[in-house]
């Protein structure tokens, strides 16, 4: 759980001492407008964006059960996170499988897209599809539900 935190924690001690840095030279408009971006940052590249993930074995059989879609992810990219925020609160109805966390999550993803591991994929009802528009998404939940 803790390595989830580091890429988000790097980005504030480094947007931390490059804004220290820049308040010696007397911008202060600067110093708050990088200190956001980097706290922006990192709060997009941390686990509070994302619902907590689970195996994809897991994921599975939940989705075979109330045939919810899985999405297979992994933390930084940015199709992921255009996903993730465009759907917004439906995105916690869905079943997120982080593949860097996940062997076989990471498996089935290189399975679905020729041996490479693209993500986001998204199943549903057993069919995968690599890197789906959002709104999409939101259909196949909707007529999940």
């Amino acid at each position: 759980m803790m390595r989830a935190w580091i890429l988000p924690m790097l980005l504030v001690l480094c947007g931390s001492a490059v804004a220290t840095d820049l308040i010696s030279e007397g911008s202060p408009g600067t110093v708050s407008a990088l200190l956001l971006a980097f706290l922006v940052l990192a709060g997009v590249n941390s686990p509070l964006i994302f619902p907590r993930s689970i195996g994809a074995r897991e994921a599975q059989r939940r989705s075979a059960v109330d045939g919810r879609p899985v999405v297979f992810w992994r933390p930084g990219c940015t199709y992921c996170m255009r996903l993730r925020i465009r759907l917004g609160r439906s995105a916690r109805q869905l079943h997120w499988v982080n593949i860097w966390r996940d062997p076989a999550g990471a498996a089935a993803v290189r399975a679905a897209n020729n041996g490479n591991e693209t993500v986001p994929t998204v199943v549903v009802a057993g069919q995968p599809h690599t890197n789906p528009d959002p709104a999409w998404v939101r259909e196949q939940l909707a007529s999940s539900a």
